[in-house]
């Protein structure tokens, strides 16, 4: 089966409009992205949480792909677009066939084992390990946050695989996926909560770490938590790690660790300023703009 794409540059203003209407003509999807995705002028759709920059807004410069069966009079239709849109002049747009493809198998084929360390691997479900005598961490992609692409999860994983100890307690706080807590777990750590406002990615995690046949407490972080870990490891963003600084800090025991990742390299500096009267804060490691900070709670 043949579909036709038609896909229209246009501005912020215009995109969520000129995509209900091309519903309305009878498109099958329609969908706006960011022109310039790719390209030093790619934009964030959305604000980092807690600025107060969250609400969504379309590109400056947007483009809107709306999908048609392959017999569907083309030309005509946007004219007719154009005209409930009352627009002065018929926009120009791009079309493109659309073949139908297994996108099961063209999707499984975009992720394959992601090699941490020689002992730490993350593998899809659909791909044989390549070193069946490491440590393989079986995780799909999914709806929640990290399975070992980001850069801030690969440092933190590469934090836990270099200096984590068995036996240590652990706290993953924004768990996403539930990666670290997993990985920390397949290391030796004991025992492990992991902590999300996602209720998605609470039970995403608990499914995650039965595939792994490990035992990890996830919960949704809507309650203060208590106690103290030998590890407590946050891979959230900088502003959360900035209004849960006293917070995170309280869950280390003294002499444990605090690892903080989600930092842009720009950012760091004012978070180990933050931390430094609890926790002393060092650079652990940098990937493609991303840090990793950690340090040890003084034991008085």
């Amino acid at each position: 089966m043949t579909w036709i794409s038609v896909s229209f540059l246009t501005d912020a203003a215009r995109a969520e409009p000129l995509c209900d209407a091309l519903l309305e003509a009878g498109a099958l999807s329609a969908s706006i992205e960011d022109a310039d995705a790719g390209t030093p002028a790619e934009k964030p759709q959305f604000g980092e949480p807690g600025t107060g920059n969250s609400t969504p807004a379309w590109w400056p410069r947007s483009r809107v792909v709306a999908l048609f069966e392959e017999d569907v009079p083309i030309h005509r239709t946007v004219a007719a677009v154009a005209a409930a849109l009352a627009l002065p002049r018929l926009p120009d747009f791009a079309l493109a066939r659309v073949e139908a493809e297994n996108w099961v198998q063209l999707t499984q084929a975009q992720f394959g084992p992601i090699r941490i360390s020689d002992r730490l691997w993350i593998v899809p479900s659909w791909r044989e390990a390549p070193n069946p005598e490491a440590i393989n961490l079986h995780l799909d992609p999914g709806m929640a946050f990290g399975t070992g692409t980001h850069p801030t999860t690969r440092l933190c994983l590469e934090w836990l695989e270099k200096t984590l100890v068995p036996g240590q307690s652990l706290l993953d706080y924004g768990c996403g996926s539930g990666i670290l807590a997993i990985a920390a777990a397949r290391l030796g750590a004991a025992p492990i909560t992991g902590a999300d406002i996602d209720p998605l990615a609470v039970t995403a995690a608990r499914a995650n770490a039965e595939k792994n046949d490990v035992m990890v407490r996830f919960v949704e972080s809507d309650t203060p938590l208590a106690g103290e870990y030998d590890v407590v490891i946050a891979n959230i963003l900088a502003n959360p790690l900035r209004v849960l600084a006293p917070a995170l800090a309280a869950r280390v025991r003294p002499g444990g660790w605090l690892v903080l990742s989600g930092i842009l390299e720009s950012q760091a500096e004012e978070l180990i300023a933050l931390y430094a009267p609890m926790i002393p804060l060092g650079l652990v490691d940098s990937l493609e703009g991303w840090v990793c900070l950690a340090g040890i709670r003084p034991c008085s």
